[in-house]
């Protein structure tokens, strides 16, 4: 074929964009076909063309990582957030609800055609028409249920449930994003758009939940009202906890849990305010910098002097402390607070009697499975549900995201993050089908404060109060640049990384460093 044919092709539907000779293999080279943003994928003699923004958030795929899975699947995984994809643009995990869109692809006298349209994406068949599912949480994980029943091909009935009045938002961009924002940027982000859950027939109920019946699989919600179905899937997540001292129960002493929690949390803020924050957790610390975007006077108490420390250990966390107090965030520790009192201005007591002056409050304490609404032979002792590979708890009942138990290592482990509750819930629905299911993908979680992103893959571990010894710091740490290996005497546990997308994502899905 010589250059003319070649036009005459992309006229026709076909675009010329890349010479074969120059793909490689261990990466994605990205195009544009038809005003879209596409990458290039080489197997072999084979390409793929993929959709080159990922459906979450837009993140640019060629900045990510094509390997080959744990079975041995090639996937390119999302560089911001990890969701996984197969070459043929399917989705394999999240936090992406949607594929990847996918071009046909066409290898001619050395040169890479890509057809202009996207290929039409599979269909799954469409099976149990006249089953039930009811799902109890609009969260992340319920809301991913929602969506891979769907994908999966269940054709039933199903139920979203929420005891909030928002549609079903992304809860993690509170703290990253919402707080934060400028005014008229202010925006909650939502996790479908209100016209997807017609399109996909999916009901949305807001009620809550006074209890349920888990042999009967039956729902009897506060108004009086009871539901059934022949699915249960329990995704009914955290509730924040509370401060207990004195003075805790202030209008002003808040919490971050819900919409609703920022937006009382944006009002009290501003540049001419001040407020203490209690905790040096994830919420905690990434409250601080969203607030020090406002203008907002912060001082973090916290009982150890490295933040995040059981997780990043000393020498990282310290790093991350530098940057806030950098950005004017005070930060004291050890220290604790025993009281809040007052009305316009707080008095925020100390335990060494130290005063600090606060127009508000905020208690970054950690969450508790929000499974009062249970039976308690269900609960454990932590208030989590036990669950089998599959992530079921009975026939017919499923429990996943913050409150479900899996279990590792001979232990029971709770994993309180987004992107594994949406695995878990994708895992349930290929249950509720009669689906083999897959493994659960190894933990990974992230944060960003300040500009600075740290990313942590590997299972949580009990420390018995010591931190996590750290060896062979790739990179530098003081320039937010490096590889950190979490270690126990024996085994890498876990990766600490910043600036290191591609290393993470690789060992995101094929391990061979961290310990599983």
């Amino acid at each position: 074929m010589d250059g003319s044919d070649i036009m005459d092709q992309a006229g026709s539907g076909w675009v010329d964009v890349a010479a074969f000779a120059d793909l490689r293999e261990d990466g994605m080279i990205p195009v544009t076909v038809g005003g879209a943003p596409l990458v290039l994928v080489r197997d072999g003699e084979i390409v793929h063309a993929l959709g080159g923004k990922c459906p979450h958030k837009g993140a640019p795929m060629e900045q990510g990582t094509y390997c080959r899975d744990r079975s041995g699947t090639p996937v390119v995984v999302c560089p911001w957030h990890k969701a996984v994809f197969s070459t043929t643009g399917a989705l394999m995990e999240p936090p992406a609800l949607d594929p990847l869109p996918r071009h046909d692809v066409r290898i001619e006298a050395g040169r890479v055609l890509v057809a202009e349209n996207p290929a039409a994406p599979p269909v799954a068949p469409q099976v149990k028409a006249d089953e039930s599912v009811l799902v109890l949480g609009a969260g992340a994980a319920g809301v991913a249920g929602a969506a891979a029943l769907r994908e999966f091909g269940f054709a039933g009935r199903i139920t979203l449930v929420s005891d909030e009045p928002d549609a079903p938002y992304d809860r993690t961009a509170l703290s990253k994003m919402v707080l934060g924002a400028k005014p008229e940027e202010l925006k909650i982000p939502a996790l479908r758009p209100a016209e997807w859950y017609e399109a996909n027939r999916i009901e949305r109920m807001t009620a809550r939940i006074r209890s349920v019946d888990h042999m009967a699989r039956r729902v009897t919600f506060e108004s009086g009202e009871t539901l059934s179905a022949d699915h249960l899937l329990l995704a009914l997540g955290s509730v924040a906890r509370r401060p207990d001292f004195p003075g805790g129960d202030l209008e002003a002493v808040r919490v971050l849990r819900s919409a609703a929690d920022a937006r009382a949390i944006v009002d009290l803020a501003g540049p001419d305010k001040s407020v203490v924050i209690i905790g040096s957790g994830f919420i905690a610390m990434e409250t601080a910098a969203a607030l020090r975007k406002r203008g907002t006077g912060v001082t973090v108490v916290a009982r150890d002097e490295a933040p995040m420390r059981a997780l990043l250990g000393r020498e990282i966390g310290m790093r991350l402390r530098s940057l806030h107090e950098q950005n004017g965030v005070a930060y004291l520790a050890p220290a604790q607070v025993v009281s809040v009192e007052g009305a316009d201005t707080l008095s925020v007591r100390l335990d060494d009697g130290f005063v600090l002056r606060a127009d508000f409050v905020i208690a970054g304490l950690g969450a508790a499975p929000a499974t009062a609404c249970l039976d308690p032979a269900l609960r454990a002792e932590d208030g989590g549900v036990d669950v089998d590979e599959a992530m079921r708890v009975l026939p017919g009942v499923f429990a996943v995201g913050d409150i479900a138990r899996v279990a590792h290592k001979g232990g029971r482990v709770r994993i309180e993050h987004w992107r594994v509750a949406q695995s878990q819930a994708r895992i349930a629905a290929r249950a509720i089908l009669g689906q083999e299911a897959s493994s659960l993908p190894m933990p990974w979680f992230w944060t960003q404060q300040f500009g600075q992103k740290f990313e942590y893959l590997g299972w949580p571990r009990a420390w018995e109060g010591r931190e996590p010894e750290i060896y062979d710091i790739d990179g530098a740490v003081s320039s937010f640049d490096f590889l950190a290996e979490v270690r126990t005497k024996d085994e890498t546990v876990g990766l600490i990384g910043s600036k290191q997308a591609r290393r993470i994502g690789r060992e995101a899905v094929n391990p061979s460093l961290v310990s599983e």
